[in-house]
């Protein structure tokens, strides 16, 4: 899958759900130590979070496995997702995967800091 380019940021502030997506993002990351967190709320307002796992058997991003993570649980569609990444692109797959249940749903990337880098909308 390609990469996403994070188009700049053009809100300085999120409203409180989406900056507590920020915020699980970043700590599903810390706790493990993982390149990347994220989080996923569903369409009742549950949310998800998650870490990548890189093991030799099995690679799976954080987007990935929060969404994986909601429909496991039942969720049937996505409102908005965040990613807290060093990378300078949102990974394909974990963008494909947030696609698949929310066709509209923003995508907040915030640095590892929780400083909001960019929304993908597309």
């Amino acid at each position: 899958m390609p990469e996403k380019t994070i188009p700049d940021a053009t809100e300085t502030e999120l409203g409180a759900e989406d900056a507590k997506l920020v915020t699980l993002a970043r700590g599903a990351r810390a706790r493990v130590g993982a390149a990347e967190g994220a989080s996923v709320r569903d369409q009742d307002g549950r949310t998800y979070a998650a870490a990548t796992v890189a093991l030799p058997s099995l690679q799976v991003t954080a987007l990935q496995l929060a969404v994986a993570s909601a429909v496991a649980a039942g969720a049937q569609s996505l409102e908005a997702a965040a990613v807290a990444t060093a990378a300078e692109t949102l990974d394909g797959a974990g963008h494909a995967a947030v696609r698949d249940l929310g066709a509209g749903a923003p995508i907040y990337v915030a640095d590892l800091d929780g400083t909001l880098r960019g929304t993908v909308t597309e």
